[in-house]
């Protein structure tokens, strides 16, 4: 049939002619062994990997952000660090919405402190929310007014599906205390997250 067995010992294979090579036919397997390197440090890949967007990290920053008590109250997230696909609402409605065509699984991780004036702060809820619902929440819970904190801290993380359209939110509520707000300073309120399947 015309075909050859053995090794071909070479520096460097080129196409013969235009700037394509193939490598095997359809149906063939390529087999790198064990121990070898394949070296694409300085290649442009395609079709190979992926990277882990959109991804996105929100934050609020100025003064305290009053909330009501014994209500759910969402984070004002008034900057974005990073927005890789201009899904970051940082003016009206503090989300990050998937984009379309990158519907997957997401990372999302966020945080959140609550502060109040005296020290009788006795319940604080930080919570992820999806499309307008709870996802992911961790709440503290104190007995009572003597046992209780002036601040609290939220943080969590989660591996979500999200479709096109659907927008990541960040809650929180806070009882029993006095003058009861939200800090953003020190990047003490964030939401972030990033795909990692497509």
């Amino acid at each position: 049939d015309g075909s050859i067995m053995g090794t071909i010992f070479v520096d460097k294979v080129d196409p013969q002619s235009g700037t394509s090579l193939e490598i095997g036919s359809s149906g063939d397997t390529i087999s790198v062994p064990s121990g070898a390197t394949i070296n694409l440090s300085n290649a442009t890949q395609t079709g190979v990997g992926g990277v882990n967007t959109p991804a996105f990290a929100m934050r609020g920053s100025g003064s305290l952000q009053t909330v009501t008590d014994n209500t759910f109250t969402k984070a004002q997230l008034n900057n974005a660090d990073i927005d890789t696909d201009s899904a970051c609402d940082t003016t009206t409605n503090y989300r990050f919405t998937v984009p379309s065509g990158k519907a997957g699984k997401y990372f999302i991780c966020a945080s959140l402190n609550a502060y109040t004036a005296t020290n009788d702060q006795q319940l604080f809820d930080g919570l992820i929310y999806k499309n307008g619902s709870s996802i992911a929440s961790n709440l503290w819970q104190y007995s009572t007014a003597a046992n209780a904190g002036r601040h609290n801290a939220y943080s969590q993380s989660i591996v979500v599906d999200l479709a096109a359209g659907d927008y990541i939110e960040l809650y929180g509520r806070i009882s029993g205390g006095s003058t009861e707000k939200f800090r953003r300073d020190d990047r003490s309120m964030l939401l972030s997250g990033y795909r990692i399947i497509g």
